[in-house]
């Protein structure tokens, strides 16, 4: 699947998750929902998948992005009043750890989804 097809069916199915689920949960709650909706959908859907990281060759630790769909897109569901540049540099970092290009963070907080592409 191309991957504006597949951002576009990660987002739909965010929209529904707070459609549903309304306003004011944890953050948490909202991505395990998302892992639901997207899975009846028939996407492949990562939780928590660990990368470790390496400096010069050795391992100075893991780095967990909170989903990976389809082995092409980061989800990061986010709870907070407005993205800011420390949300769109860990998505960079993810982006170059993973060797992904795209990165959805995604915003539950406001009755409007708040939605964030990050691309490499």
């Amino acid at each position: 699947m191309k991957t504006n097809d597949l951002t576009e069916k990660i987002i739909g199915a965010a929209h529904k998750v707070l459609f549903t689920l309304k306003l004011g949960l944890d953050e948490k709650l909202y991505e395990r929902a998302l892992v639901i909706e997207l899975t009846k959908q028939g996407l492949r859907c990562d939780s928590q998948k660990q990368f470790p990281v390496q400096y010069e060759g050795e391992p100075i630790g893991i780095l967990i992005p909170d989903l990976i769909v389809e082995d092409q897109v980061i989800v990061d569901p986010k709870v907070c009043t407005a993205f800011n540049d420390t949300h769109l540099a860990q998505m960079l970092g993810y982006l170059n750890i993973t060797g992904l290009k795209t990165a959805l963070l995604l915003n539950f907080k406001h009755a409007s989804l708040g939605i964030k592409r990050v691309s490499n």
